[in-house]
C-alpha cells in the first residue's frame, strides 16, 4: 500500500512538474533571444494579453460559446452512435446492412465536408452542431459495436436459455459489456469534438474559441492567439477529467483492475 502511495505521488508530481518545466525553457529560450517572440511569444507576453481579456469577461463569453457548441454536438452525436452501435453488435443483419456504410464514409475528413453542410443547413447554430455531432458520432457507434462484439458469448447464450426479451439484452447484456469501449469512443469523441468546433468556428461565426484564434491570426495578435488555444487544451482536460469520474463511478471494476496493475 505504501509503494503504491509513493509511486502514484511520483506520478501526480510528474504530471505537474513536466509542463511547468516545459514553460520554463520556452520562457528562457524567448529571453535569450533564441525563440522568435514576435512568432512565438512567451509564457510572460501570454500572461499579460490574458489579463485583459478575463477582466473584460470576453474570454469567458467567447468560451462559454465554445462549450455550449461542442456539449449539444457530443450528445447529439453520441446518443445515437450508443444507440445504434448496441444495435450493430447485437444484429448481424444490421451489422451487414450498415457497416459499409459506416467504413466507407468514416474516412472523409469532417472538415471536407463542411462546405456542404453549410449549404444545407446555412451559417448558424445547426450547422456547428451537425458538424460536431457526425464526428462524434462516429468513434462512438464504432467502439460501441466493438464493445457489444467482444462480451463473451457465454452471456448471450445464458441470457437466451432463460428467454431473455430484446430488451433485457440491450440493458442487461449489451451496454453493460459495452461500456468500457463506450467511455473509450466517449473520451476520443470529446477530442473529436473541441477539433470540429474550432474549424466551424473559424469559417462561420461571429464567437467563440476559434473565433477568437481567427481573430487573433487576422490582427497578427500572436498572444491572444496562445491564450485561446490554451483555453483549448484546459478545455480538453477539464472534459477528459469529468469523463474519467464518470467512467469510475459507472465501471467501479474498471479502477480495481487497473490499482492492480
Amino acid at each position: 500500500m505504501a509503494k503504491y502511495a509513493s509511486s502514484r505521488f511520483v506520478m501526480n508530481t510528474l504530471s505537474v512538474l513536466s509542463p511547468l518545466s516545459l514553460l520554463l525553457v520556452w520562457e528562457l529560450l524567448a529571453r535569450a533571444g533564441i525563440v522568435d517572440t514576435r512568432i512565438l511569444s512567451s509564457p510572460t507576453l501570454i500572461l499579460k494579453s490574458l489579463m485583459p481579456l478575463v477582466v473584460s469577461g470576453e474570454l469567458l463569453r467567447n468560451t462559454l460559446v465554445s462549450v455550449q457548441r461542442v456539449l449539444l454536438g457530443f450528445i447529439a452525436g453520441g446518443l445515437p452512435g450508443i444507440l445504434l452501435g448496441l444495435s450493430m453488435g447485437l444484429s448481424p443483419l444490421m451489422r451487414s446492412a450498415i457497416e459499409p456504410m459506416i467504413q466507407a464514409t468514416y474516412p472523409i475528413p469532417k472538415l471536407a465536408i463542411m462546405p456542404l453542410i453549410l449549404l444545407v443547413f446555412g451559417l448558424g447554430e445547426l450547422s456547428k452542431t451537425f458538424t460536431i455531432a457526425i464526428g462524434v458520432f462516429y468513434l462512438v457507434v464504432i467502439n460501441t459495436m466493438a464493445g457489444v462484439l467482444h462480451i463473451e458469448k457465454i452471456y448471450l447464450d445464458v441470457a437466451k436459455n432463460f428467454g431473455a426479451s430484446r430488451k433485457d439484452f440491450y440493458l442487461t447484456i449489451a451496454f453493460p459489456g459495452a461500456l468500457p469501449m463506450i467511455f473509450t469512443g466517449l473520451k476520443l469523441g470529446m477530442g473529436m469534438a473541441l477539433i470540429l468546433v474550432v474549424a466551424a468556428e473559424m469559417t462561420a461565426a461571429k464567437a467563440g474559441v476559434g473565433w477568437m484564434i481567427w481573430r487573433a491570426y487576422d490582427m497578427f495578435a500572436i498572444e491572444q492567439m496562445f491564450v485561446a488555444l490554451m483555453v483549448l487544451s484546459m478545455l480538453g482536460y477539464l472534459f477528459s477529467i469529468v469523463l474519467d469520474l464518470v467512467e469510475h463511478r459507472v465501471i467501479p471494476w474498471k479502477r480495481r483492475e487497473q490499482g492492480k496493475l
